[in-house]
Order: structure tokens, then sequence, then C-alpha cells
């Protein structure tokens, strides 16, 4: 039994993207992307939090400390959760396909 949403995508829909019929290659693409966002916007974040840290408490800690210790881990977790789900829904799509 599939779920068919107002704009006729069977499987329905997540903040308006279609959860079903993606490609190997748009998938693969999909989790690149999150994964690059989310190093960068933690990243990002994390030099700014350590800006205020070594102003504000006369610290004088490494701004290179930021990509190791806080935008690669974040990245490498978002990469493995969105392997899983878009590997996931690829499998199903493929599956059902036949």
């Amino acid at each position: 039994m599939t779920t068919e949403d107002k704009a006729g995508h069977e499987g329905g829909t997540f903040l308006g993207f279609p959860l079903e019929g993606f490609g190997l290659f748009t998938s693969l693409l999909l989790t690149a992307a999150s994964g690059f966002f989310t190093f960068f916007l933690v990243t990002a974040l994390s030099i700014f939090t350590l800006l205020f840290w070594n102003q504000l408490g006369h610290h004088n800690v490494n701004y290179a400390d930021t990509y190791l210790y806080c935008g690669l881990p974040a990245a490498v977790v978002v990469w493995t959760i969105a392997l899983l789900v878009f590997g996931r829904l690829w499998i199903l799509a493929r599956i059902h396909a036949k």
C-alpha cells in the first residue's frame, strides 16, 4: 500500500522533496552535499564561538582546532546518517521498480 500526496508523489514528501525515486548518483550527491554543508556550517559557528571564548576569557586556543574537533566529526556523522537514509531510499526504489 502506497501513500500519494497532493503533488502526486508516491511515498510522500519531506519539506517538499519526494522520498522515492532517487537514483544512485542523486543519492550520493545529496549525501555529499549534506555532509559538506554541515562541515562548513559547524566550522563557521565553532570559529565564531572560539573567537568569543578567546576574547572574553583571554584564552589562546588555535582556530585550526575547530576544523578537526568540530567540523570533521559533525560531517562524518551526517555523512553516515545521510548515506544510510539515501542508500535505503535508493534500495527501496530499486526493489519497488522491479
